[in-house]
């Protein structure tokens, strides 16, 4: 009895000690269970090189917990996970945003909703421009930086910002006054890096509507010293360069492509044709422009415009719906006869967002003068169906070269592009159950400047960046659930 007991009794501790042996571990912070790795990558020194969007600038402003949030500062917190190591960033001193230089703002303070519209948050800043940090820093994200910015020794002098040759957010953390952006981030010998540059090398022409008026309010004015698109060529040549720096000493990374910034909110919420008139208003508004209409036709009979394009031209209002007047300097110039460049926009024309406030003011108080109806909208309001055209050709052209580089240097590959052509459809792209689409205020992406990411947004980004990284190193990096990130930032943080 006794014997049969013991028998037992080492049969059951077998059994126990055979399961214990068999047992998976699984790791709930990898993406496939197993043990978290960061396969062929070496995460241990990260740096983030980029614009706006690596800083986590958002709500029209670069201010702490959006800096906490951006995709860079998620990335890393995944790495962290793996043996990645500090992650320091040059947060701002609040979370008004805005900044001053010698006591005098120069920028204004973030976005919230009020439940009707985005405005300002109460309260001011207190980043100082000349408070220099000290130290170094892994997320180099400078909001308005151009590809070519990145290689501009003087970028963060403090007494190039009058002239529009230095960055104020870089003269917060530059090194030195001589150095630059990619010479403070060789320096410090990384092992890993994330690059996500070009965006505002047709930004900056696409939102002042190709004119070179800055209407978005808190961006660089560095990037307004030039508005014109960056040249594909030149473009081609800085980031090659900036990737042989940064790859120089072996370190491995990420690059991802430029999205058609034209899909972005702040030329998408706006409709060309949001001018509602009554029949007698639509008679006396057309009875304002017979003479531009005849003196069209008579360019016509005098051979000087042809049939097509007069018919372009003609300003004719009718009762209910109506797209607003434009000054479309694509158009064939007869100023020299008295005939001004007008025409009606059509849905291949984008409103800037900003225009939302303004067109269907009066001029001077004269209910006969209403901006984008009796007066037409200047070019700075609209991105038209040509300058459209050229956004898109340059950002091909960038894209080719981001590519074609990433590829060469075995460099992990974001095709962010895609991304951001879904979020325009009503579908969308779901993470954990949440939909995302790039509808202004309500879609999640964006924030309420329509050009920078949400909470959401920044966390989504960082997942496709860990995705890529993983497809290419072999790592197990787990996305971030995106449900943890809220869609808009309240009044008070």
């Amino acid at each position: 009895m006794i014997k049969n007991f013991k028998w037992l009794l080492f049969a059951s501790l077998a059994f126990v000690a055979c399961n214990n042996d068999d047992e998976v571990m699984i790791d709930s912070t990898s993406s496939d269970g197993k043990p978290i790795t960061s396969g062929s990558a070496i995460v241990t020194k990260y740096i983030a090189v980029g614009d706006s969007y690596a800083a986590g600038f958002s709500d029209n402003a670069l201010f702490k917990l959006g800096q906490e949030g951006s995709y860079a500062n998620i990335i890393s917190q995944q790495f962290a996970l793996a043996g990645g190591g500090e992650f320091k960033t040059p947060l701002m001193a609040d979370n008004v945003g805005g900044l001053l230089l010698g006591g005098n703002a120069i920028f204004v303070p973030r976005l919230f909703f009020n439940g009707t519209a985005p405005v300002a948050v109460t309260g001011s800043s207190t980043t100082e421009v000349t408070n220099k940090l000290t130290g170094t820093f892994n997320n180099l994200g400078v909001p308005g930086a151009k590809s070519y910015h990145l290689l501009s020794p003087g970028y963060g002098s403090v007494a190039g910002i009058g002239a529009g040759t230095a960055n104020p957010y870089f003269v917060r953390f530059a090194s030195s006054n001589t150095t630059t952006v990619i010479a403070d981030a060789v320096a410090q010998d990384a092992t890993f890096f994330s690059l996500w540059i070009g965006g505002n090398d047709v930004l900056v022409y696409a939102t002042s509507g190709g004119s070179g008026i800055n209407r978005t309010g808190n961006m660089n004015p560095a990037t307004y010293a030039n508005n014109d698109i960056t040249d594909p060529t030149v473009f081609a040549n800085t980031y090659s360069n900036i990737i042989n720096a940064l790859t120089a000493k072996g370190a491995k990374g990420v690059v991802a492509n430029i999205p058609y910034i034209t899909a972005l909110p702040f030329f998408t919420t706006v409709p060309y044709n949001p001018v509602a008139l009554t029949a007698p208003a639509a008679a006396q508004l057309n009875s304002g422009y017979a003479s531009y209409n005849g003196g069209l036709q008579a360019m016509v009979n005098a051979g000087l415009l042809t049939a097509a394009e007069a018919t372009r031209r003609t300003i004719n209002f009718q009762a209910g719906a109506n797209a607003v007047v434009i000054v479309d300097s694509y158009l064939t110039d007869r100023s020299s006869f008295g005939i001004p460049s007008y025409r009606h926009a059509t849905a291949e024309d984008l409103m800037v967002l900003t225009s939302r406030t303004f067109i269907g003011t009066l001029v001077g108080g004269n209910p006969a003068a209403v901006n984008g109806v009796s007066v037409p909208l200047a070019d700075n309001w609209v991105l038209s169906k040509e300058e459209v055209a050229e956004v898109k050709v340059a950002t091909d052209a960038y894209n080719a070269t981001i590519k074609s580089i990433a590829d060469a240097k075995g460099l992990a590959f974001v095709e962010l592009k895609a991304v951001t052509d879904k979020l325009a459809t009503p579908a969308g792209i779901v993470y954990n159950g949440y939909t995302t689409t790039s509808t202004f205020v309500t879609g999640g992406m964006f924030s309420l400047d329509g050009v920078h990411p949400s909470p959401r947004g920044y966390a989504i980004i960082a997942n496709q960046f860990l995705e890529a990284i993983n497809a290419k190193y072999n790592s197990n990096f787990k996305n971030v659930n995106v449900g943890k990130y809220r869609i808009l930032y309240p009044a008070a943080l």
